[in-house]
């Protein structure tokens, strides 16, 4: 099986861990990822956080407690996290997914470089500008 991509891996299994606020994807092959919430908001494939375009993204912030209270499936290809802060407008495919988990650490230190560039602290709460 595959996702939208003929050769993404499917997970066989989605556990959200509350407490260590980390959402584990197992595979069919053993292999098994641990994305934490927060990642997975501050990449959320929104419209509302990535823009109608390049350069409309919106860094996000203040995110390190955010909880995924409720993950619903969308079609056969994706799930969609509800998060604590109200967020709830990004789909997950399995191809952004299984891309999330094998580059997880870059993306995590491009999303750290990008704050150290905006001169912005990683838990300032978002303003109204940006949201």
């Amino acid at each position: 099986m595959s996702g939208l991509e003929r050769d993404t891996p499917i997970p066989v299994s989605l556990t959200l861990h509350r407490q260590s606020r980390v959402l584990e994807l197992a595979y069919e092959d053993g292999h098994s990822y641990r994305l934490p919430f927060e990642l997975l908001r501050v990449y959320s494939p929104s419209a509302e956080v990535r823009g109608h375009g390049p350069g409309q993204e919106t860094l996000q912030t203040g995110k390190r407690e955010v909880e995924i209270t409720a993950l619903e499936p969308v079609g056969n290809y994706a799930v969609k996290p509800v998060f604590s802060d109200g967020h709830d407008t990004g789909i997950y495919s399995w191809d952004y997914l299984f891309d999330l988990c094998v580059r997880q650490a870059a993306l995590w230190q491009a999303y750290l470089d990008k704050l150290v560039a905006a001169g912005v602290e990683r838990d300032a709460p978002m303003t109204a500008g940006r949201h």
